[in-house]
């Protein structure tokens, strides 16, 4: 790098600013989850960190013990397992090794571990876990039976096909048992000393669970997303015995239709039903004597119409106060004009325990600004577009109605608009006239920043005749995983960038990772490979990824072609349902999850989802050439926004083709399939022959059109032979050139390029197409004023402002700019490299990552002539460390050279050594 030639004298000095501690376990999980209660009794696996305030601290040994109960595993009494002392350094997903474990039980462990010279750390904390049941045999209830209700039969209903006497027999249905939000309870009686009580429930399309009159839980819009015909997902949760009383209790359930039944009145995507809402619950009750009761939903329950009068995912929901019943959900309420349930068709898909984490209200903002467009009409900012729904405080009379539209943009007169994210969508509140009333939506939510009310006051009565509006707020729903890194750095378009993409990743993290949080909904596959790493340096995907996968398979078809969307709860048709790009995410992820967790169960599990798409893919080939998709969707250039224009599309369909194959012959390989890693193997050659056949020309050395994505591609997927490498990345670097340093790839494209120019020593090149406050790039939508990322380079041009498919400069900021690297031969991050680039006229930068291993943390900084370099490495794991220095004559450790086992190299500039567990401090005199 400049910044670094013609360096005199070199002398560097490393410091350490932390002092010999102590070294103990902590943050343990069963199945990468704190504490969590539905474990498949086969083959659980343990995990735990080591957190030392020591050097180069690695394990060597472990004690792992398993009890039945809290009392006997505090006096190391392992009646369920007890490991012994395990030669080893593993300290991620250690399988269960002891007696057959039974279903719907607590169990209680600790860990111990041995590290240098044979020491032994103190016991963790104890944790537990609870294996599934195996007795739910459910029972499903409701309002009306599915014959009853006259849904239509099957799903898929696209809104441009649907028939139009279908879509008004939907309408003419809203308020009908078929679609009506509804509330069930039951009563029952609790009479001797709770030990435990656990809930296993279920409430499709989505459900609000409370135990004499209190919420259980805090996640909103429960059970996830799946496709119901293949998966249904139940939750469950531990009661305490505080929460019971001896004598009359009451469980009380309301259902909302969410995507298991939709309603075509007001915005719609698509028309899908699996059949009216539907509950199923089973409460076991375990008493101190040993007996235990059991409350499940049977013919004893009681039903009445809610007071949502409408929900509908897409459309808004409808609330009147008015039709609330007091005490409802509580003991000793008089239910006699109260129906008697049906008995429910169960939904065919196979019930499994959500392990997936719950989307839950996250983040709140208050109103930023109003301004009153139009006489009577007022719009709130409420400063950041999200997912969500609003919270309203509002006082007035009975029967008064107060409407809430809501989006993320404005009309030209100043109005909220919808035009872009589909409408008509609003909340409706109908006030009861007692007091201060609050109330918030349960079923739907939409992407906004705006909210807008007419006939309403605003904080002061100045028209009696009107509602008053006391208080209103905006609540940020995305799910719950938690974050996983941090970014910051002294550019101001890079810090504001990330702030940009992750807002929209967190609107469109929900069940599934959305394309939007208003127009669609739809989880589209190519997000989830092409920002995985972004995605995966920003959150905890441990146990979200494998949600995906799950609804990969349950999408996939007899003959293996994966759709672009998974559910696919619409089929689009054509490239929109069958593209290589999107569906090549089934064989992308589980690589992905193995190289940044170390953990390979997904390549065991749907390592025959992966081979049968790549079947399929080969079934679609002709002579080793794919020639269809969506290719690198919504490139950049002065044609509209869409299919791929700038490269072929069977470019880009023939190289995802490539991956996928190249991925599953390495899959065969780890997993010690020979003969199919000998067939993969074969065919990958055969299809980048073909590729570099049909492609590359040798005169000009440049593949299909010259574009950028046509020549990163190959590039990035090792296409390119040894000796026109060169070439192919000097045309590319030609072509960004050319264009004054601005790109022309698109949603698929933006990440081969990144890459490419990273993994080459080009991350000037990075910079100066992105620092910029010009389209295409990230800073012309910071100048527009926008709080998310957007579909579209240019705003005005596109229809969403919440998109993150655009965001693969993540992945640059953490590997490039941090300098955070995965290792490829050390998957999970066992071994990693901290080799930060410092470009432009950047100062500093900071970023973290927390692995599974613990928090790696990379900060540099250039300072009075110095640079300084300060990171984190995690106990039990190695780094390479690669400064961008060349000439380095003295590195010290504590005020002493690196040991002879530390390996001090010079590569290209750069110097590298190893480090073990510790914080360490780099000053590099210049």
């Amino acid at each position: 790098m400049k910044f670094f030639k013609n360096i005199g004298l070199l002398v560097c000095l490393l410091v350490t600013f932390i002092s010999n501690g102590q070294i103990n376990v902590a943050h343990l999980t069963c199945n990468s989850t704190t504490n969590p209660l539905a474990v498949s009794t086969q083959n659980p696996v343990f995990s735990w960190k080591i957190v030392a305030k020591k050097f180069d601290v690695s394990q060597t040994a472990y004690q792992l013990v398993i009890a039945s109960t809290k009392e006997k595993l505090n006096a190391n009494e392992g009646d369920v397992w007890d490991s012994g002392k395990v030669i080893s350094n593993a300290s991620q997903d250690v399988k269960y090794a002891g007696k057959t474990l039974k279903n719907g039980t607590k169990y209680f462990w600790k860990v111990r571990i041995w590290y240098s010279n044979r020491k032994v750390t103190q016991w963790s904390n104890v944790a537990y876990f609870r294996t599934q049941p195996s007795d739910l045999n459910p029972t499903w209830i409701g309002a009306i039976t599915k014959a009853d209700s006259h849904l239509p039969e099957g799903r898929n209903y696209h809104t441009a096909t649907f028939k139009k006497e279908k879509r008004q027999a939907m309408v003419d249905a809203t308020d009908s048992l078929a679609r009506r939000s509804i509330q069930l309870r039951k009563p029952f009686t609790i009479s001797k000393k709770i030990k435990e009580a656990v809930v296993y429930v279920s409430g499709l399309g989505h459900y609000e669970l409370t135990l004499n009159g209190k919420k259980v839980g805090n996640s909103e819009f429960a059970p996830l997303w799946t496709d119901y015909d293949k998966t249904v997902y139940y939750n469950t949760y531990e009661i305490k015995a505080n929460e019971l009383s001896k004598g009359e209790n009451a469980i009380g359930v309301v259902l909302g239709n969410g995507m298991y039944n939709m309603i075509e009145e007001r915005y719609a995507k698509f028309f899908v039903s699996f059949g009216p809402p539907t509950l199923f619950l089973q409460m076991k009750v375990l008493y101190e004597d040993g007996s235990e009761q059991i409350i499940k939903t049977d013919k004893t329950w009681k039903y009445a119409k809610s007071p949502i009068t409408f929900n509908s995912i897409f459309g808004g929901e409808d609330y009147n106060a008015n039709l609330e019943q007091k005490g409802w959900n509580k003991a000793h309420f008089n239910d006699a004009h109260w129906k008697s349930i049906v008995i429910q068709e169960a939904p065919k898909g196979v019930l499994r325990p959500q392990q997936l984490t719950p989307v839950k209200i996250e983040e709140q903002f208050a109103v930023k600004a109003v301004t009153e467009p139009k006489a009577g009409v007022r719009v709130f900012n409420m400063g950041q577009n999200l997912s969500g729904f609003p919270t309203l405080k509002v006082q007035g009379k009975k029967g008064q109605t107060v409407r809430m539209w809501v989006g993320e943009g404005l009309n030209d007169d100043g109005t909220v608009g919808q035009g872009r994210s589909g409408k008509p969508y609003y909340f409706d509140y109908t006030l009861k006239g007692e007091g201060v009333e609050e109330w918030q939506p349960k079923f739907s939510y939409y992407g906004y920043q705006y909210i807008q009310i007419e006939g309403a006051n605003y904080k002061a009565t100045k028209d009696a005749s009107l509602p008053t509006i006391i208080d209103l707020k905006s609540n940020f729903i995305y799910n719950s995983a938690g974050t996983a890194g941090s970014f910051t750095s002294s550019n101001e378009i890079f810090n504001k960038t990330h702030e940009l993409i992750n807002n929209a990743i967190k609107s469109n993290f929900q069940a599934v990772l959305t394309d939007c949080p208003h127009r669609e909904k739809l989880g589209w596959l190519e997000e989830s490979h092409l920002n995985g790493p972004g995605l995966i340096y920003n959150y905890n995907m441990k146990n979200y990824i494998p949600g995906i996968m799950q609804n990969i398979a349950d999408a996939q078809r007899e003959n293996g072609m994966i759709p672009t969307i998974a559910p696919e709860y619409v089929v689009f048709g054509g490239d929109f349902t069958d593209s290589p790009e999107w569906g090549v995410a089934g064989v992308i992820l589980p690589w992905m999850y193995y190289d940044y967790y170390g953990d390979d169960s997904l390549l065991k599990e749907y390592y025959p989802v992966m081979k049968k798409y790549v079947d399929y893919l080969t079934s679609k080939a002709d002579k080793g050439i794919v020639s269809y998709g969506l290719g690198d969707w919504y490139d950049y250039g002065d044609h509209a926004a869409g299919y791929s224009k700038n490269s072929p599309i069977a470019l880009s369909a023939t190289s995802h083709y490539y991956f996928g194959v190249d991925l599953l012959a390495k899959a065969a390989k780890l997993l010690d399939k020979k003969e199919d890693a000998v067939i993969y193997e074969k065919l990958a050659i055969s299809v980048k022959n073909a590729f570099n056949g049909r492609f590359f020309d040798e005169k000009t050395k440049q593949y299909g059109t010259g574009s950028q994505f046509s020549n990163a591609v190959p590039l990035f997927l090792n296409m390119v032979s040894a000796e026109d490498r060169q070439a192919v990345l000097d045309n590319l670097v030609n072509d960004i050139k050319a264009r004054n340093y601005r790109l022309t790839t698109g949603d698929v494209g933006n990440r081969y390029l990144f890459q490419v120019l990273a993994d080459n020593g080009l991350n000037e090149v990075m910079y100066k197409m992105h620092n910029h406050y010009d389209a295409p790039g990230y800073g012309f939508q910071i100048k527009f004023g926008l709080t998310t990322l957007t579909e579209q380079w240019d705003p005005r041009k596109g229809n969403s402002w919440n998109h993150f498919m655009l965001g693969q400069i993540e992945e640059w900021f953490y590997k490039s700019l941090v300098g955070i690297v995965p290792d490829e031969a050390n998957p999970g991050f066992t071994h990693f490299f901290l080799q930060p680039e410092m470009v432009g006229d950047m100062t500093f930068v900071k970023g973290t990552y927390n692995s599974v291993y613990g928090e790696i943390a990379s900060e540099w900084e250039k300072k009075d002539n110095k640079l300084i370099y300060k990171c984190t490495i995690p106990a039990n794991t190695t780094a390479t460390v690669k400064l961008p220095v060349a000439n380095t004559t003295v590195i010290k450790v504590n005020g002493k050279k690196l040991s002879n086992s530390k390996t001090v190299q010079n590569e290209n500039g750069k110097t590298a050594f190893v480090l073990g567990s510790g914080v360490y401090v780099v000053e590099c005199a210049l």
